[in-house]
């Protein structure tokens, strides 16, 4: 049996952006809340300060590494750091990191997590065998029921191996009512628009199955049917280096006509004021999101979502025909269907205020009683407990309570 406030070293190659950076940051703190030790191998990034908040302890450390020498080489340095630090259990967020990590936990006996936070395409054996790593740990947490079952399809994983822990949104910070207004006037200040202009949403990295392109084009129809209106689009997200694909989304917003109608804007870090902002939210992934956290983070500002009808988003998004009209909490349209995506804008933009404000609503409690941050705490720590025979979810619960 482990110490009964263990110390917990999460591995992921930067703490720079993205779900799997936030939820290793999330749960370090959630550790820390039981009194355990929250250790992070990582390159660093933005959100180191963030860890440091937490409580958590990053740990400089080349996991972003893909060279396959230096992946072995961490495995060892990483089994003497299990050792020096008196490591209980060991857990991977990334596929190159996962391998120096499954080396280190079986020379040192302790057992080891993955987090199958992607989808990750297997277009060969070789690449099938890379991404295998995700599967060969004692427990393997999917992010969504759809990521598991990749997984298990994949891999002929069992399913007692598998644990289903969604991404959790803290309600607290995405919260209509906490978002000052100064926040948002600063937001659409740097955006260059009115405080009176409706915005349309898309937030994702500049890359292209993120579906930009697709966003233009049914941007472009939606204008062209005049039913636009005085909408602007923001597309928030690095280019993160692909400088040429943000090239060509400039190009083809001239080409349509859409110059100041579409906007890139780089990166946003507030969120919450980002959404607050938005008439309308837009989830354009042309390849499954293994789970796509902004159809998420947008329903709990009660901001209406529309979302692309493959991966995860069909188990976070209620949408017609599947649910009543008055259950819906946003739109499911098929992925590259510039069209069915500009049928849908049409359609949220033209819903009277009362409706928008009940839909967001029923979205809002929809999240916060399934997705909610607290849920996803307690699940996670729960597949620690199953290995270490620990009790942290109890403690965990108590001293949220407190």
């Amino acid at each position: 049996m482990a110490a009964t406030r263990p110390t917990i070293l999460q591995i992921i190659p930067e703490l720079d952006t993205g779900g799997a950076e936030l939820s290793a940051i999330e749960i370090a703190q959630a550790i820390v809340a039981t009194g355990g030790r929250a250790l992070v191998l990582s390159e660093g990034g933005r959100l180191a300060d963030d860890l440091a908040a937490a409580g958590g302890e990053l740990m400089p450390f080349p996991a972003a590494t893909k060279n396959p020498v230096r992946i072995v080489r961490n495995g060892y340095e990483i089994a003497r750091l299990i050792r020096r630090e008196k490591v209980d259990l060991i857990h991977a967020r990334s596929r190159a990191p996962a391998w120096s990590a499954l080396i280190a936990a079986r020379r040192t006996g302790i057992p080891f997590v993955t987090t199958y936070h992607g989808a990750y395409s297997e277009t060969n054996a070789l690449k099938k065998l890379y991404n295998s790593v995700m599967a060969r740990a004692d427990l393997i947490i999917a992010n969504s029921r759809y990521t598991a079952g990749l997984v298990a399809s994949r891999y002929k994983t069992p399913a007692d191996k598998l644990r289903v822990v969604h991404r959790g949104v803290e309600p607290s910070r995405f919260d209509p009512a906490s978002i000052a207004p100064h926040r948002i006037e600063a937001l659409r200040a740097s955006w260059g628009i009115g405080p009176d202009v409706p915005v349309i949403l898309h937030a994702a990295r500049l890359t292209s199955w993120k579906g930009q392109e697709v966003v233009i084009e049914a941007t472009r129809l939606l204008a062209e049917d005049g039913k636009l209106g005085s909408a602007v689009v923001i597309m928030a997200g690095d280019a993160q280096g692909r400088d040429v694909y943000r090239d060509a989304l400039l190009e083809q917003i001239a080409e349509a006509g859409l110059d100041g109608r579409v906007r890139l804007v780089g990166h946003v870090t507030d969120m919450p004021a980002a959404l607050a902002a938005s008439h309308l939210a837009l989830v354009a992934s042309t390849e499954p999101e293994a789970f796509g956290r902004t159809a998420t983070e947008a329903q709990v500002m009660g901001c209406p979502v529309i979302a692309t009808a493959i991966g995860a988003p069909p188990e976070t998004v209620l949408s017609c025909p599947h649910v009543s009209r008055d259950a819906a909490t946003g739109w499911l349209v098929p992925p590259d269907d510039p069209r069915a995506l500009a049928r849908a804008m049409a359609e949220a933009l033209a819903l009277s205020s009362g409706e928008r404000r009940a839909m967001g609503i029923r979205a809002r409690a929809h999240v916060v009683s399934a997705f909610s941050l607290d849920a996803m705490k307690q699940q996670t720590l729960a597949v620690y407990d199953e290995l270490l025979n620990t009790h942290l979810v109890e403690v965990f619960t108590t001293t949220s309570r407190s």
